[in-house]
C-alpha cells in the first residue's frame, strides 16, 4: 500500500503562510439552515489562535447562516494578476467552525482594536452599530494548492502539519 501523505519541508509551509499574510479579506462559503449555498467575502484579522475574525452585519445572509449552523469554508486565493497560470492559482481552503464573539467582551474589544489598526477609521463607524456581529472562524483542517499536482493537507491540532496529497481522495 502506498503512503497517501508525505511530510514536507518547511519551505512549503512558509509559502502557505506567506500567501495567507498577503490578504486583508477572505472569500467565504456558508449555507442556510436548509442547505442553500452563499458565497461572500469579509475583511479579517488573525491572532495566535489561528482563527479568522470577521465582523459582519445582520443585513447579510452569511451572518444568518453562521448563526444558524456555525460553519463556513474560507478561501484565500492568489490574485489573478500574480498567477502565471489561472488554472493553478495558489490557494488555501479551510473548513471552519464559526463561534460568535460576545459583543463588548474583553475578547471582542481586543479584536476590534486589531480591526481598527488594520482597517483604520471605518471601524469607528462599525464598532457601535448593533447589527454587526463578530465571529471567530476556527479552522479545523485545510488544503494548500501550490500548482498542478501539488496539493497539501493542513492538519494537526495547531494546523502545523502539512502533508502532500497523492490521490484524489485526499
Amino acid at each position: 500500500m502506498t503512503e497517501r501523505f508525505r511530510e514536507l519541508s518547511g519551505e512549503t509551509a512558509e509559502e502557505a503562510t506567506a500567501l495567507l499574510g498577503c490578504f486583508k479579506t477572505l472569500q467565504m462559503a456558508t449555507a442556510s439552515a436548509s442547505g442553500a449555498p452563499e458565497a461572500s467575502y469579509a475583511p479579517f484579522v488573525r491572532t495566535g489562535d489561528n482563527a479568522f475574525y470577521i465582523c459582519v452585519s445582520d443585513l447579510s445572509r452569511h451572518t444568518g447562516h453562521l448563526v444558524a449552523n456555525g460553519r463556513a469554508s474560507v478561501l484565500i486565493v492568489e490574485d489573478e494578476s500574480a498567477s502565471p497560470q489561472l488554472f493553478t492559482r495558489r490557494r488555501l481552503v479551510f473548513e471552519c467552525g464559526a463561534e460568535q464573539v460576545e459583543r463588548g467582551s474583553e475578547r471582542w474589544q481586543t479584536i476590534m482594536n486589531l480591526f481598527e489598526r488594520k482597517f483604520g477609521e471605518v471601524i469607528g463607524l462599525i464598532r457601535p452599530l448593533a447589527d454587526f456581529r463578530m465571529f471567530a472562524l476556527m479552522p479545523r483542517r485545510g488544503v494548500f494548492v501550490k500548482g498542478f499536482g501539488q496539493a497539501f493537507r493542513i492538519e494537526g491540532s495547531a494546523l502545523d502539519a502539512l502533508r502532500e496529497i497523492h490521490d484524489r481522495d485526499g
